[in-house]
């Protein structure tokens, strides 16, 4: 039987629970009685940041793009048919992605829970990596690399990852290169398995019309217990300054892309939930579309609809992002930047954003899919899915002004542009 935690949040008037399973993965489950579907995710702390495998003084490096090869070959099965098709026959929509930090294999339905919840369990469980697939896979990941290749997007956020992080990982290419996965092997994916796959580097996550016995049921069905412990991510410090200030590339837009990005120099790995709650409100407050800097930009000229902002963050890297379309980018970034170094912030405009972000967290607490998303967030972060309502509602003005200076700062940013050819 397992010792659920409740954790309860009395101001939202929202509870969801977790467990620690004895084969090793903590379990979070969220009941929404009354809701019509489920949602379910399986997740492992291994992204395309983890450029290596790292036992004790032992460093087995891994080619660029591993974590995401290792996410398409895991659907296979050894009898031929892929988990695609076993959650088409149950009425499941699945899917998986995999990040900087992560890989997450996951799965919505309306009927037959148990069943879907089964198979998440079953194929995540089971590698089948053969030499003869993986020659396979990589004709098909190389044609998804040169597809991203000719993505104007990609190119212009990936040419200011570059630009801001020179040594960190994140400036590599989620997929990889065409170079890289050709060195990838099914032994190497067996050993990258072994270690990231280990299910105490893991996390299970259940929102909607579920209920805690069925859902630590199936896991004592499903779940193969272990032996080991979860993976290290050794420390990856990046404090030198951006190696170019402008990053330009020409591809076939109409209209300009930019990417102004600052980055931050921490002492810490992660953002704390608190942080990162108050870095928002900077962005909503100085950037935001009732900001008087967006409408300045917007009347200009110098942006249109598609411009936003948004926090990078992880481990041992964070930056402010701002991005979009303009006919004049250069001049767009410079506003921008000057707005960033000399941002003022007063009580009436933190106040309008703080209430802003809590309604809009408020309004999540119905969505089943962000319950889940939220909870594999916050156990990856070290905190619980209810930390970053309490730090909305223990936010200062002080506290959101701090954060403003330690996201910008001069000589810490960089611009990325692609120009019509």
């Amino acid at each position: 039987m397992l010792t659920w935690e409740k954790i309860t949040d009395p101001i939202l008037d929202e509870t969801y629970y977790r467990a620690q399973h004895p084969a090793g993965p903590e379990i979070q489950v969220c009941p929404k009685p009354g809701y019509t579907s489920a949602y379910a995710m399986f997740s492992t702390k291994y992204g395309s940041i983890d450029t290596a495998i790292v036992k004790g003084d032992e460093v087995t490096e891994l080619p660029e793009g591993t974590a995401h090869f290792l996410e398409h070959k895991l659907f296979e099965g050894d009898d031929g048919e892929d988990a695609f098709t076993r959650f088409s026959q149950t009425g499941a929509s699945p899917n998986a992605y995999t990040s900087f930090d992560q890989t997450c294999y996951l799965f919505s339905c309306a009927t037959e829970f148990r069943k879907n919840f089964e198979i998440l369990l079953d194929f995540v469980q089971a590698p089948y990596f053969t030499e003869e697939t993986v020659k396979k896979e990589q004709g098909i990941i190389g044609q998804e690399i040169r597809m991203c290749n000719d993505s104007p997007g990609r190119n212009v956020f990936f040419g200011l990852m570059k630009a801001l992080f020179p040594a960190h990982p994140v400036r590599i290419e989620v997929a990889g290169t065409e170079e890289s996965i050709a060195e990838i092997t099914a032994e190497l994916l067996h050993n990258c398995y072994r270690h990231f796959y280990n299910l105490h580097n893991m996390v299970i996550t259940v929102a909607g019309n579920v209920t805690l016995d069925e859902v630590a049921t199936i896991c004592d069905e499903q779940l193969k217990p272990c032996d080991g412990s979860p993976a290290v991510r050794p420390r990856m410090a990046d404090p030198a300054p951006p190696i170019e200030p402008l990053v330009t590339r020409n591809m076939a837009v109409t209209v300009p892309l930019f990417a102004l990005g600052f980055k931050q120099v921490r002492e810490a790995a992660n953002l704390t939930a608190h942080e990162l709650a108050a870095q928002k409100l900077v962005l909503d407050i100085l950037a935001g579309e009732t900001s008087p800097l967006y409408e300045q930009l917007l009347n200009e000229g110098l942006i249109n609809a598609n411009f936003g902002s948004e926090i990078l963050h992880g481990d041992d890297y964070a930056a402010a992002l701002f991005s979009g379309e303009s006919h004049k980018p250069q001049q767009a970034a410079e506003q921008i930047t000057q707005a960033m170094l000399a941002a003022q912030i007063d009580e009436i405009e933190f106040e309008r954003a703080r209430k802003r972000a809590y309604g809009r967290l408020v309004m999540e607490c119905n969505d089943i899919e962000t319950i889940a998303d939220r909870m594999t967030e916050s156990y990856f972060a070290g905190c619980d899915l209810f930390a970053r309502a309490r730090a909305l509602r223990e936010m200062t003005l002080a506290d959101v002004q701090a954060q403003a200076r330690e996201m910008f700062r001069a000589g810490y940013h960089a611009l990325s542009i692609v120009e019509p050819i």
